[in-house]
């Protein structure tokens, strides 16, 4: 998400008092970087919530695909999710329905949609489509949903099914179809629909014909994304060969190391965090396990953890020496290539 697409994507939900908070995020995070110590002086403008963990995929670089997680797993509770927003409704712009796991599985996924739509928020979600029937390809629509990111990861089912192992590329392709039509039917402008191509080295060779499928289906865009690999130090059979459209280069020794230089700093620590399904407030969508947890938004409020002394010493911590956190280790910042 970067800041030009934040402003085209947004602009209808940003009032003065949204605009002041980003400008002192953007001010206190520059000062930041030139002091060496953390300095927030706003609310964050975005936020990832967690809908659910459960996924019915099992795709093999994804803690809900191999249903391995070391926290607790479950569906965020609209209760909960109503109160988080009612704390953050002042300062929030952009909120993404994801982290782990296929959001349309919570059953009160699309009711959170319209909620926080009815508070001036810009509402987006990411989802491998299979879900996607008539009905709620229209409750989508109505929901108010903004953009709609739908993962396609091959453009045959031989293909596509190496990756999203259990998944179907029909199944997925006609829930596109079906939010096409209807968004169409209903005269409707949202939501945005992105289709997005992880890029590995099984299909890479069907990145033309994505972008053909792409045209033909309909959509808004086509994004291809590169793949994080957790253990990619030896080599793996999902880095791709073009390199374009992969984190990570080959040493001179034969390992493979990330691009990103990972300089001592990092945006995302004041403008956005990520809450799980169950409440608690981790630093960004690299740490899937939430090692990094500042509070429970059950028990204290947003505000309280924002600008915690906890939260504080984790951003000082990105300041001195990001290498060293662990879940920076495998982060790289333009992670989509765009067509």
């Amino acid at each position: 998400m970067d800041n030009f697409s934040v402003i085209r994507d947004t602009h209808k939900y940003v009032d003065l008092k949204k605009l002041k908070g980003s400008w002192k995020l953007w001010r206190s995070y520059n000062r930041s970087k030139s002091t060496g110590r953390a300095i927030v002086k706003a609310l964050p403008y975005a936020v990832s919530i967690e809908p659910t963990t459960a996924c019915n995929l099992g795709c093999p670089e994804c803690p809900s695909g191999l249903k391995k997680f070391s926290r607790n797993t479950g569906n965020l509770k609209h209760e909960l999710f109503t109160n988080i927003i009612d704390q953050m409704k002042d300062h929030l712009i952009y909120l993404t329905f994801y982290f782990q796991g296929e959001p349309f599985i919570n059953p009160d996924f699309l009711d959170m949609v319209t909620y926080a739509h009815k508070h001036k928020i810009y509402t987006a979600t990411s989802t491998n489509a299979h879900f996607l029937n008539e009905a709620n390809a229209i409750r989508t629509i109505e929901s108010n949903l903004d953009k709609l990111i739908v993962s396609v990861d091959g453009t045959t089912q031989e293909v596509y099914e190496k990756y999203r192992i259990n998944g179907s590329l029909d199944k997925a392709l006609d829930g596109i179809r079906e939010v096409v039509k209807w968004k169409r039917r209903l005269k409707s402008k949202t939501p945005k629909i992105v289709m997005q191509y992880l890029v590995v080295r099984h299909n890479e060779h069907q990145i033309e014909d994505a972008k053909a499928l792409a045209k033909d289906l309909g959509v808004d865009e086509i994004q291809f994304k590169t793949a994080q690999i957790y253990n990619h130090e030896n080599g793996s059979e999902l880095i791709p060969q073009q390199d374009k459209y992969s984190r990570y280069r080959l040493k001179s020794n034969g390992e493979y190391e990330i691009k990103n230089e990972l300089v001592n700093q990092c945006w995302r620590m004041w403008h956005s965090c990520v809450i799980t399904w169950d409440g608690h407030v981790v630093p960004c969508c690299f740490d899937k396990d939430a090692d990094f947890k500042f509070g429970d938004l059950k028990i204290d409020s947003f505000r309280d953890i924002w600008y915690s002394d906890e939260y504080m010493k984790f951003r000082n911590s990105i300041l001195k020496s990001r290498s060293q956190i662990e879940i920076c280790k495998n982060c790289t910042e333009g992670t989509k290539v765009w067509a």
